[in-house]
């Protein structure tokens, strides 16, 4: 599970007790190859790195995802800037505590990278940010269970997002929550969010053993020591790997501005190795994968 292609850096799982020393580049450096380096394989590597002291702007914040790649267009749109509107028909903008999930699980292939920014939180308390490595609680999971990490990674999972009007998204197929890479075998994502679910692919049998394996991961999820809680700062963007790493929040008051964007994984892989690699192995993995 945790061999690596090619010229990928190979992943190192954690824990909550990463609050001690949490992946962050400073806003200044990352204008530079070696920041920029720096930055993408503190993703690659542990899923999620911080961005310290950025301008408190959405121009800021849009301008850095850029240099790292497109901005994914959704039926949300590209680059959001947003404040808690229950018009939009999802949690994420909602006031309301939200449990550790991966985005898009409705897509064919979810967004590789998110990010976040905390504008500003006034009059208020709570928010608080939290992430989970998946691909770390994927291995609990094998070692403590091997049945129920099989089935996860074989059984098939639909989603939908229908909660806009004029929208309805589902993906092509029905896919498992533990993708693999067919070729080499090791975990390549997790796709995870309860809010999102529908159907089951399988028969009763198999959607009862599916329902119990699930509650098993899910407790894992949610297990205080796998769970990093912090709290973000205007001046910090979030960066993570929506493929492997889980987030969620706190319920919160007051008025939260929050902005971000999604970028494709492929972008941001081919970003991490022309900032990673030299020529001559970028042309070698181009043709080993």
């Amino acid at each position: 599970m945790t061999k690596s292609r090619f010229g990928l850096a190979p992943i190192t799982t954690w824990k909550a007790d990463i609050s001690s020393s949490p992946p962050m580049v400073d806003y200044s450096a990352v204008s530079g190859k070696a920041g920029m380096s720096s930055l993408l394989h503190k993703i690659r590597a542990l899923g999620f790195c911080i961005v310290d002291g950025m301008p408190a702007t959405p121009e800021a914040t849009e301008a850095l995802l850029d240099t790292i790649g497109p901005i994914r267009n959704t039926h949300y749109g590209g680059f959001y800037d947003f404040t808690a509107d229950l018009t939009m028909k999802d949690t994420a903008y909602t006031s309301e505590y939200l449990e550790p999930h991966t985005d898009n699980t409705y897509f064919t292939e979810p967004a590789g990278i998110q990010a976040l920014h905390m504008l500003s939180h006034t009059e208020g308390t709570g928010g608080e940010s939290s992430l989970v490595d998946g691909f770390g609680a994927a291995v609990q999971l094998f070692v403590e269970d091997r049945d129920a990490y099989t089935t996860l990674s074989t059984t098939g999972v639909y989603a939908h997002a229908s909660g806009n009007e004029g929208i309805s998204i589902q993906p092509s197929s029905a896919f498992p929550v533990l993708n693999h890479d067919l070729e080499a075998g090791h975990l390549t994502a997790v796709r995870w969010n309860n809010a999102d679910r529908a159907g089951i692919a399988a028969d009763f049998a198999g959607i009862e053993k599916w329902y119990e394996a699930a509650a098993k991961f899910n407790k894992l999820l949610n297990a205080p020591e796998n769970v990093y809680w912090f709290k973000l700062k205007p001046g910090q963007t979030l960066l993570f790997d929506n493929w492997r790493v889980l987030h969620g929040r706190n319920s919160f008051t007051g008025k939260r501005r929050m902005c971000g964007g999604y970028i494709n994984r492929d972008d941001f892989i081919s970003k991490y190795r022309m900032t990673s690699m030299s020529s001559e192995d970028i042309n070698f993995s181009t043709v080993s994968g």
